[in-house]
């Protein structure tokens, strides 16, 4: 791979992306990177704040994270795939200053789709027992999908036909489409994202959901 593209969805982001974006301007990379945000359908000034970073902005108005995804991918790939790797993170998460050369190891070793795990950098919302909870079960979960923390070469994300425009589980359906074609999926959890916790996540379904879902347990 010579090159490399992040995909940001951003829905009224303004609080946290520039902490996202900061993160990835900050990874280090041997080839040129571009970093694109989707500002879908926003009310607030994620675009500027994008912008003002140095990222290049495409502006959607779908409010659904798979079509927002999808419409960065096919700007990243507005020069064709050769030499491509496709990644992307939230616009709540921030990567390791490693993360954009551990994308291009994975790459440089075959591997189609390389799926990471995440951290969460604050509990404070939620009750006192749930950080506990959510790390027993991540723990024993092999399989980890997250958009926070997901790469793929452009040719097989191509391949399998990309990001479908669906509003929640995009990152799922992808890797199942991208298994089921006989490509080489892997999951690797040495160099997670952290992200948010937020109560009110901007995915419907997403991963505040689930914490609300693990939440939901503690109180039955």
């Amino acid at each position: 791979m010579n090159r490399i593209a992040v995909v940001v969805p951003a829905h009224n982001e303004h609080d946290l992306l520039p902490s996202c974006l900061a993160a990835l301007t900050a990874a280090t990379a041997p080839v040129p990177v571009e970093i694109v945000v989707v500002a879908d359908a926003c009310a607030d000034d994620t675009a500027a704040l994008a912008a003002e970073a140095g990222a290049t902005v495409v502006t959607v108005d779908a409010a659904n994270v798979g079509r927002a995804r999808a419409a960065g991918m096919d700007h990243a790939l507005r020069h064709g795939p050769d030499g491509l790797w496709l990644a992307t993170t939230d616009a709540d998460s921030r990567v390791a200053p490693e993360w954009l050369l551990w994308h291009l190891t994975h790459a440089a070793a075959g591997t189609d789709l390389l799926a990471g795990t995440v951290l969460v950098d604050d509990w404070a919302a939620w009750p006192a027992a749930l950080p506990g909870l959510h790390d027993s079960r991540y723990a024993t979960t092999d399989a980890h999908v997250h958009g926070a923390n997901l790469g793929i070469s452009a040719a097989t994300y191509l391949a399998v036909g990309g990001f479908r425009p669906i509003a929640h589980d995009e990152d799922r359906d992808l890797i199942t489409r991208v298994r089921a074609a006989g490509h080489r999926v892997v999951s690797d959890a040495t160099c997670p994202v952290v992200t948010s916790a937020r109560p009110d996540g901007r995915a419907p379904l997403g991963f505040s959901a689930h914490l609300t879902g693990l939440a939901a347990t503690l109180a039955a």
